[in-house]
């Protein structure tokens, strides 16, 4: 049999054909646009998001079998609000996870509702790029769209409605909207009621490996797919590549280096950051785990190198950044390019380079860029060490992760090893297997981790380099409480 995973992103659509071994067959991407309609604002239209599913499917499906596909599993980007009509028809353009507009909101809710409550309520605190704070600019600023809302629902999901017809949401995608009581794996009808939403406008809540419904025949027909196909609910894109590279369970460590970054942690108990430092989120294996987000990570490479130094070859960039050069940067980089969001919290956050002199060369500015990002990781890995975590190991993916010099730098200011795994292709492989636990494929999804992903290579650090990486981080860890009150000043 078959199966499909979606990773649906902020640039484009990754679609995979995946055998019952856990193969790759087929892989198919198709990008859409992002529109800044103002600055701080990020959106995009989710009909952009199904044309290219239904644009993608056939053209992945092309020399197979179609009739062999049994489910299909989606991570999507998490926190972007999706709001339909009676009608389900889409009543404005998606506001996404790297939106920025809802400053005024989230200290409406972290401030007069309260952190404690909020964290009592949702095991978290607001965040800009969370979905409750987006209800309610949109509420102050559009009433005649809010007076609209039939339903909510996140990005993934509305390709999951496009598919089934059924209104759904699973745990892992739902803990990201400050709506969700975490602990209990129910929306929180306090948190509704503050943002002035019925629970018949939230969607059904599943665990990401439960099946939703089928494809509908006609959808079935667009996109030549057998009738019958399952449609698990899938996860966010953070948990969906957690279970692809096999962090589920008790104790396993992720870190994405996509163009955002993260650090998360499985575990099978509910537990919470007392200082809402790190998200508590539910993961997609049924459990818990804990996140830690920057909104900015491998992109701020791409920042730099397209849009500063022009130039695509990025390899070409790291070829002067040799290991006596490691650790002993003069110049660091606060990678706040689109504000921050794990630890610091702080919207008004920007990027920085600082200790330039008239020696600094274009690859101290590369290397101060790939540190800086390792450097905002190592920030909430400390928080989860503070809490008694043991953070001895972890498993790195995502777009950065491919560069061995990224990997060392890593490894070392973590001082952990790095392991890469054999089939590395995020979101959508871990959709793929939730939707082989949905079909009957495994038992469960740590079943399904323990067949088939396979660790490829590991990274080790070196005592040396992890000793002046120390002495790194510590310069770096005081740029940013020096810059802080400076920041609303510059905007």
């Amino acid at each position: 049999m078959y199966y499909i995973g979606i990773d649906l992103g902020t640039s484009g659509v990754k679609l995979l054909l995946v055998d019952e071994e856990g193969s790759i067959l087929n892989e198919i991407t198709k990008e859409y646009p992002i529109s800044f309609p103002h600055p701080g604002w990020s959106e995009q239209k989710p009909e952009d998001w199904w044309q290219a599913c239904c644009a993608g499917i056939p053209e992945l499906l092309k020399g197979f079998d179609a009739g062999q596909v049994a489910g299909i599993g989606a991570g999507g980007q998490m926190h972007g609000l999706v709001i339909l009509d009676e009608a389900d028809a889409v009543i404005r353009p998606a506001i996404l996870w790297n939106d920025g507009r809802t400053q005024e909101a989230v200290d409406y809710l972290n401030e007069e509702i309260g952190r404690e409550k909020l964290s009592h309520l949702t095991a978290n605190i607001a965040f800009a790029g969370f979905t409750a704070p987006k209800i309610l600019w949109l509420r102050k600023h559009e009433p005649e769209n809010f007076a609209r809302i039939a339903k909510i629902m996140l990005p993934k999901d509305y390709i999951n409605y496009m598919l089934t017809g059924v209104h759904c949401c699973d745990y892992s995608d739902a803990s990201g909207m400050l709506l969700l009581d975490v602990e209990h794996r129910q929306w929180s009808e306090e948190m509704l009621a503050i943002c002035e939403v019925t629970p018949g406008q939230m969607p059904k809540l599943f665990e990401s490996y439960e099946v939703v419904g089928c494809v509908r025949p006609e959808t079935a027909s667009l996109l030549g797919l057998p009738e019958g196909v399952k449609v698990v609910a899938g996860a966010g894109d953070n948990a969906a590549a957690a279970v692809g590279t096999g962090v589920v369970g008790e104790g396993g460590c992720n870190i994405s280096l996509g163009t955002s970054g993260t650090v998360f942690i499985s575990s099978k108990t509910f537990g919470v950051d007392p200082n809402n430092a790190l998200h508590a989120f539910a993961h997609a294996d049924g459990g818990y785990h804990l996140m830690g987000c920057m909104l900015s990570a491998a992109s701020c490479n791409k920042w730099l190198c397209e849009d500063i130094l022009h130039t695509e070859d990025y390899g070409a960039e790291q070829e002067e950044i040799t290991d006596d050069r490691l650790g002993r940067n003069h110049v660091f980089f606060l990678p706040y390019l689109m504000g921050e969001r794990s630890p610091i919290n702080d919207v008004n956050a920007r990027g920085t380079l600082t200790g330039m002199t008239m020696d600094t060369t274009r690859a101290d500015l590369v290397q101060a860029v790939l540190e800086g990002v390792a450097f905002a990781i190592r920030d909430s890995v400390e928080v989860a060490r503070s809490l008694g975590l043991d953070l001895s190991r972890s498993t790195i993916c995502g777009g950065g992760a491919k560069s061995p010099l990224w990997r060392k730098i890593f490894a070392n200011v973590l001082g952990i090893p790095l392991d890469m795994v054999k089939t590395e292709q995020g979101p959508g492989y871990g959709g793929a297997m939730l939707a082989m636990v949905g079909c009957g494929q495994f038992a469960s999804v740590q079943d399904a981790a323990d067949a088939l992903v396979e660790r490829a290579s590991t990274t080790f650090p070196d005592p040396e380099l992890t000793e002046r990486y120390e002495t790194q981080y510590r310069k770096f860890h005081k740029i940013y409480a020096v810059m802080k009150p400076l920041f609303p000043e510059i905007l």
